[in-house]
């Protein structure tokens, strides 16, 4: 699944489209986003144009903190959306185990960003390699040790994302995850 070509904005743009197809019959999805991460909002305006095409609506629902969780699938469970997507953001990736395990308990099935949201219970995630991310973080300081100026080295984009599956989430909801999602995976966690 790895693109050169994707932007950070594009990946909730693919979650978008994973979600739909892992329930076609689905109308609505709830979006945790901290309003105060602008690259939150740039990645929902980028959805709301993928969601319009996929006649899917958007409740977006807000996490500024830890004490927002609950509150947000009251939210999501109220406004009865059908799916979870979790945008990237270090206040809400910091409550991952407890995001998947409330939507597996409301019955979304969910998609986010880096691996660990998978790994931690949510349905599916679609995004950076967090791995490769701190590889190239740290090749950049050791070109700086090394004497290099930091305003001389180019700015990279991530070129490696992953999607994962987590089976087991798949279990709990019933479902069973489209073969055409099955082999662009990069990992499935059973």
């Amino acid at each position: 699944m790895s693109s050169p070509r994707s932007r950070p904005v594009d990946l909730g743009t693919k979650r978008s489209e994973l979600l739909k197809a892992i329930g076609p019959e689905v109308f609505s999805a709830a979006v945790l986003r901290n309003p105060g991460n602008k690259s939150n909002e740039l990645q929902f305006e980028s959805i709301k144009t993928t969601a319009e095409a996929l006649k899917m609506r958007l409740q977006p629902v807000s996490v500024r903190g830890p004490n927002d969780v609950e509150i947000a699938f009251q939210v999501a469970t109220r406004e009865q959306t059908g799916t979870l997507m979790v945008l990237d953001d270090p206040v809400i990736y910091g409550q991952r185990a407890q995001i998947a395990a409330l939507a597996v308990k409301n019955r979304l099935p969910s998609a986010g960003g880096l691996t660990g949201f998978a790994e931690a219970g949510g349905l599916m995630s679609y995004g950076t390699n967090l791995p490769e991310h701190f590889r190239q973080a740290a090749n950049y300081v050791d070109r700086v040790l090394k004497g290099a100026n930091p305003a001389d080295l180019p700015v990279e984009q991530p070129t490696k994302f992953e999607l994962v599956i987590n089976l087991r989430t798949a279990k709990a909801f019933g479902l069973t995850m489209p073969q055409s999602i099955m082999l662009r995976a990069d990992r499935v966690i059973e």
